[in-house]
């Protein structure tokens, strides 16, 4: 009866006029910029965060969401439609989805991936609301120590669930956690790796870090390479709806999709990329039916079990950051950046102190999807012709947009030479096949693992033992253990590496 209780507050705080139009905001420059090649939702959240300063955190959190969700749906248009993945977990939308464009049958393949976003969307939502009160619950047994094996389990799951290197993924971890260590000692309050550069002192902002890496580094990126590789269908979508075939043959794709990525999400790491990756390997697995084009050719399994799934995870993923405060992926990350502009502790508390920010948030990622639906399917037509501008005309507006932005976070023209220098070094790690996102789980969790491995110290008058002698403590460290020593297994290192390959 309580969840009734509070859904029926949440909806009553998200169907508020001012919360539906960010909502609306949200999910359409989420879709923009799904729809727009190798600008993901990381590197728009990020651009917006200064944008939320004048907002309610209300109405912020619930633009921010819809920016993320919307993302997700707007990949699969760039996917299927360019052959270019409009954020990565539509990687895999392309192998199928284009090939069902270049058959005519683009109308369909963006329909089954609409379609498969909103019920795992409208599932995802509704396994958060079902399991956030329970989880926050166990939270409030959380102390440093619990925090510190926690933060710990998050940074090795998302080594093991970063797609590449392990050796690499350990890289950007480590470098991420480096970087947290820049500026002023809390406790004793000495500047630290500043190199007597006064901006330095205050640390490196984590909007800096996501817009250089995410943003400027992709945009370079895509420069680099040629116009002809980006064969856009300018022709008008025709004929939509899926035939009756198709929905007998999506349907259990939609379901597995769903479930794989409801449970994936909420890992740290790669959770929509990993879902995405882990649906498609599955129905390759399946057994193509008789009347079937094969995988690679235009099934439309292909499209509509990763969409599910990475729609899911980006729902569930809100878990961990709203019941535990901790970030499971890069997105998350800056969503804690986000309710920390607003001066909101994420964690447990969030529900018991705010719950109509908690409740509304959960609420509107409903009225999201549906608002999805709406704007994807009928506006194809839009987002066709915003494909064909040439990209040398769309990226000096959004290297603008972005230097504007950063400027107006703190009005100092040291950021925005900053954000350079990281687009150039996300560069650099797109051409090494080194993915970026570890390194910002490290920056966000570096500081508050410090932070929490102190308090445990403190607490015990320096006793080391107090990680082991408390029983949550000691068992998130045993799962971080058991998770490295699987992960190291030569069969199962083998088995991760091939469940990225996309072909």
């Amino acid at each position: 009866m309580d969840l009734f209780d509070n859904l029926a507050l949440g909806f009553g705080v998200a169907f508020t006029f001012q919360n539906l139009i960010y909502a609306f905001i949200g999910c359409l420059l989420g879709t923009l910029i799904g729809v727009l090649p190798g600008v993901g939702p990381v590197a728009t959240i990020a651009m917006l965060l200064p944008a939320t300063y004048a907002l309610p955190p209300i109405a912020a959190l619930i633009m921010l969401a819809g920016i993320y969700y919307g993302a997700q749906y707007g990949g699969s248009t760039t996917a299927i439609l360019v052959n270019l993945p409009g954020e990565a977990s539509s990687v895999v939308t392309m192998i199928d989805g284009y090939q069902m464009a270049r058959k005519g049958r683009a109308g369909p393949a963006l329909a089954a991936a609409g379609m498969g976003s909103f019920f795992a969307g409208c599932v995802g939502t509704l396994i958060l609301a079902a399991f956030a009160a329970p989880l926050t619950e166990v939270a409030f047994k959380f102390g440093p120590a619990e925090y510190f094996s926690l933060m710990v389990l998050g940074l090795i799951g998302a080594v093991v669930l970063a797609s590449g290197s392990l050796i690499k993924a350990v890289g950007m971890i480590v470098l991420g956690l480096l970087m947290g260590l820049i500026g002023t000692d809390v406790n004793s309050g000495v500047a630290r790796y500043s190199f007597d550069i006064p901006e330095l002192t205050d640390g490196i902002g984590f909007i800096v870090i996501a817009m250089g890496v995410f943003g400027y580094g992709e945009i370079i990126s895509n420069l680099s390479k040629p116009d002809e590789e980006r064969e856009v269908f300018t022709a008008k979508v025709t004929g939509l709806m899926p035939t009756a075939e198709d929905f007998k043959n999506m349907l259990p794709a939609v379901l597995r999709g769903t479930s794989l990525g409801s449970a994936l999400g909420i890992l740290p790491g790669g959770g929509a990329l990993l879902a995405a990756f882990a649906a498609y390997t599955i129905e390759k697995k399946t057994k193509v039916k008789p009347n079937e084009l094969p995988f690679g050719q235009g099934n439309i399994r292909g499209v509509a079990a990763p969409e599910s799934a990475n729609n899911a995870a980006s729902q569930t993923s809100f878990i961990p950051l709203l019941t535990l405060g901790i970030p499971p992926n890069a997105v998350m990350a800056l969503m804690v950046g986000a309710m920390t502009i607003h001066n909101i502790q994420p964690g447990p508390q969030v529900m018991t102190s705010n719950p109509e920010l908690f409740w509304g948030l959960i609420a509107s990622m409903w009225i999201g999807n549906a608002m999805l639906i709406i704007l994807n399917l009928p506006l194809i037509g839009i987002w066709i012709r915003l494909l064909s501008v040439p990209y040398r005309w769309l990226f000096p507006a959004i290297v603008l947009f972005c230097a504007i932005g950063v400027y107006s976070t703190n009005n100092n023209t040291w950021d925005i030479w900053m954000v350079a220098m990281f687009g150039v070094i996300g560069y650099t790690f797109i051409k090494l096949g080194m993915e970026p996102a570890p390194l910002l789980l490290g920056f966000i969790l570096g500081p508050m693992m410090e932070e929490n491995l102190r308090r445990a110290m403190l607490l015990s008058r320096g006793d080391w033992s107090v990680f082991v002698t408390r029983p949550l403590s000691a068992s998130l460290l045993a799962v971080a253990l058991l998770l490295l020593i699987i992960v190291m297994l030569p069969s199962i290192k083998s088995k991760r590496e091939e469940a990225f390959v996309e072909d």
